[in-house]
């Protein structure tokens, strides 16, 4: 049985990786550069975000670009 997109997402940001963004599409994104710890995957492939600055906005694979800078 194969993996659905969210399962893969989950594999690839599991809970406790880091990320380093390099740009948002989002008109209340964070700054390009900023850190930021991975919360979870919900269930739309959403990865929900606890950035270093505070926020909490999601990174959305498909359209926003960042590096992991650890693994769990």
């Amino acid at each position: 049985m194969g993996y659905t997109k969210v399962e893969t997402l989950r594999q690839i940001y599991p809970s406790g990786t880091r990320l380093k963004l390099i740009h948002m599409e989002d008109s209340q994104s964070v700054p390009d550069g900023m850190t930021g710890t991975v919360d979870y995957v919900d269930d739309a492939g959403n990865v929900h975000m606890l950035w270093d600055n505070g926020r909490t906005l999601a990174f959305l694979p498909d359209i926003d670009k960042a590096i992991k800078i650890t693994e769990k």
